[in-house]
């Protein structure tokens, strides 16, 4: 259990800001952060609590807020890594990672590539098996609640595998054995940046980026392109042109908080990354995890066919999520489409949630309740 301080950052400091928050102290956005705001708080609890007020969290101060046995317990089982209640940013991201490595070092982990602003883009590999399937989450900046889902599902598979028992009736050693999964939980790392901290005065695009705002520094409730103003999921080289002839009808000139489509396909480092990581493997299903509507897009241009109407069927089942397709500019220049047009394999973007992005993280236990099986199922489904 290390000290908590003014400057550090961990999943560590979004466990404390959630507990303060809870106890009604407000230490500004649970983001894994330790600024001044969350200094603040810790000092007034220490004050309320009889500590010395020295803002800093050692053991008298962790003792008083009752998580000293959640941070001083790792072992399998007892402990989560993966916390559900915080604004999931790319630091709380790279603390899971390394939580779960450290908890289960069979765990594989790499870099497919890098943001614009040079923030890694991990992927987490699961399972030995020929059969690959790829998941991946946040292409959009305000739907960093897919990283959760998907980070969640990763820890609860490798807990039920080391433990050895099973997972809605499917048993984690014989999918190990079957298939490799690979995960890539956070597409848009300094957009979710953007969008949970802020606009940072040293970010090298703060002027564009105001402008491309029109105008205002708030980007938490519209903005879901990369940090360059490119939505990520018009970027790829699926009838790219017709996105990009689509824009002005939707008063898209340039970049922006959303729907432009870049320059030209893959021009982002992002989607590059990912087109390229998918290049690299043999993948049999993809799946893109947005939010929002509790839907699962399946086709694209026709182009689908019969064995990925016959899957997302079964994924519809077994999630309660509807089937349907894309109208409109949002059928083009996806990441689903891409894989569709260029391997004839099922790809798939699932919605999750219901209501205004970003949805509020109260939503995640039964967004996570209705994903899980469609997570597992499709690991498994083109075995």
């Amino acid at each position: 259990m290390r000290m908590l301080k003014i400057s550090l950052r961990g999943d560590d400091v979004a466990v404390l800001q959630s507990r303060l928050k809870s106890l009604g102290y407000h230490p500004g956005p649970i983001d894994g952060i330790f600024g001044t705001r969350t200094q603040q708080a810790v000092i007034r609890f220490q004050r309320d609590r009889g500590l010395t007020p020295d803002g800093i969290v050692g053991p008298l101060t962790y003792g008083a807020l009752g998580i000293r046995q959640r941070l001083d317990r790792p072992d399998v089982g007892t402990t989560a890594i993966v916390n559900t209640n915080t604004n999931y940013t790319y630091d709380v991201l790279v603390g899971d990672i390394q939580e779960l490595q450290r908890r289960y070092p069979f765990l594989e982990v790499g870099v497919a590539g890098q943001s614009v602003l040079g923030r890694n883009l991990y992927y987490l590999k699961l399972g030995n098996g020929p059969n690959q399937v790829f998941f991946n989450g946040a292409h959009h900046s305000l739907e960093w609640i897919t990283t959760v889902l998907l980070m969640k599902f990763t820890e609860n598979f490798l807990q039920a595998y080391t433990k050895g028992t099973s997972i809605r009736g499917y048993n984690p050693r014989e999918i190990w054995n079957m298939s490799s999964i690979y995960i890539m939980p956070m597409v848009n790392p300094d957009g979710i940046d953007l969008v949970l901290n802020g606009l940072q005065r040293n970010n090298p695009f703060y002027q564009q980026l105001i402008s491309w705002n029109r105008n205002s520094t708030d980007f938490s409730r519209n903005w879901q392109a990369n940090i360059r103003g490119v939505d990520l999921n018009h970027n790829y080289n699926a009838s790219w042109q017709l996105s990009k002839q689509a824009e002005p009808a939707y008063g898209i000139t340039g970049p922006g908080p959303t729907r432009y489509s870049g320059p030209y396909p893959e021009s982002e480092p992002e989607s590059r990354a990912v087109a390229d990581f998918t290049r690299a493997h043999d993948f049999r299903l993809v799946i893109a995890f947005h939010s929002q509507g509790e839907v699962i897009y399946w086709d694209y241009l026709g182009m689908a066919g019969q064995q990925a109407w016959e899957i997302a069927t079964q994924l519809s089942n077994v999630s309660g999520y509807a089937l349907d397709q894309t109208t409109g500019i949002a059928s083009y220049a996806g990441y689903k489409d891409w894989f569709i047009e260029q391997y004839r394999r099922p790809g798939f973007t699932v919605e999750v949630g219901r209501g205004t992005n970003p949805l509020s993280i109260s939503q995640f236990p039964k967004i996570y309740n209705d994903n899980e099986g469609l997570l597992l199922l499709a690991s498994i489904i083109t075995a």
